[in-house]
């Protein structure tokens, strides 16, 4: 685990888990994020100062505030992805949350002045009709429209995070994710005192699934993440990081044996292979990675 790359697929294969593992618990979708945040946030800051890093936000004030608004919002996609989870099933979630990576290369041209390819207008317009197909089948099939709702809130709180982080260039590796994840949890703990209060009830049978998803998940998952991505070539990092995706896809069909209809499916083509087709063969790759989820 030394070398970047198995660390780097090794972190997508624990996001691409998650859904798996927060479906072994017995808590609403609301709590789990809470308790995500929490351990995630924990583990990040005691390895920020384990490694004897020191913080330097208070020399990039700018950045500091893009990263706050990044963990602000990460936890509202969290909060309704994990919903969605629950409402509409692991694999169309995640795949409605992908397409949040289309949307920042929609807005590129508008933020950060990139010019779009054919490739890249290809790309959007393939990942459009995938989430279309899914979408409109899943709402067709008096699916639940709340859970579709969530899904794409989903996608653009996700693509609202990545556009903060892509801002936020002053501060980097442990220090960005712990402030995320600190932000993270603030906004989840808010969302859940103000709706449910903290009184929570978790079963025995739960503590070592959350302990799974709060510490290895997210916090060693976002350690191999980070330790790695920076060291890669950006183009294995782009096109690598859709396994998490699909890995989310193939976990939810071999383990909570859900089902993608022949539409679906070839709405699920369509987004995987329409985002790697937008990495492919770029003369410029963005600099950035996506977020973990």
């Amino acid at each position: 685990m030394n070398r970047p790359f198995p660390k780097y697929i090794s972190s997508l294969l624990l996001f691409g888990s998650n859904g798996v593992v927060a479906s072994m618990i017995a808590l609403s979708s609301y709590e789990i994020v809470l308790l995500r945040s929490l351990l995630g946030s924990l583990f990040m800051v005691s390895l920020f100062f384990i490694t004897k890093n020191k913080p330097t936000f208070l020399k990039h004030k700018k950045s500091f505030a893009l990263l706050c608004i990044g963990g602000c919002v990460t936890g509202a996609s969290w909060i309704s992805l994990y919903e969605a989870y629950q409402r509409i099933g692991v694999s169309i979630a995640t795949l409605c949350l992908y397409f949040g990576p289309a949307i920042v290369m929609a807005l590129s041209p508008f933020l950060f002045k990139e010019k779009l390819t054919r490739r890249k207008d290809i790309s959007f317009l393939l990942v459009l009709l995938g989430m279309v197909l899914i979408n409109g089948q899943l709402a067709g099939n008096s699916g639940d429209i709340l859970g579709l709702l969530c899904g794409i809130f989903s996608a653009v709180t996700y693509a609202v995070a990545v556009i903060c982080n892509k801002c936020a260039k002053d501060i980097g590796g442990l220090e960005n994710s712990a402030i995320q994840l600190i932000f993270a949890l603030f906004t989840t703990a808010l969302f859940v005192g103000v709706t449910r209060g903290f009184s929570m009830q978790i079963a025995s049978a739960d503590i070592l699934p959350i302990l799974i998803l709060g510490l290895v998940n997210t916090g060693i998952g976002c350690y191999l993440y980070l330790s790695s991505m920076n060291v890669l070539p950006v183009q294995t990092v782009a096109i690598c990081g859709y396994l998490e995706p699909l890995a989310a896809v193939i976990f939810s069909l071999l383990f909570l044996h859900e089902t993608l209809g022949p539409i679906q499916a070839v709405g699920a083509v369509l987004i995987l292979g329409g985002a790697v087709f937008g990495e492919l063969r770029q003369k410029q790759p963005p600099k950035e990675a996506a977020q973990p989820v």
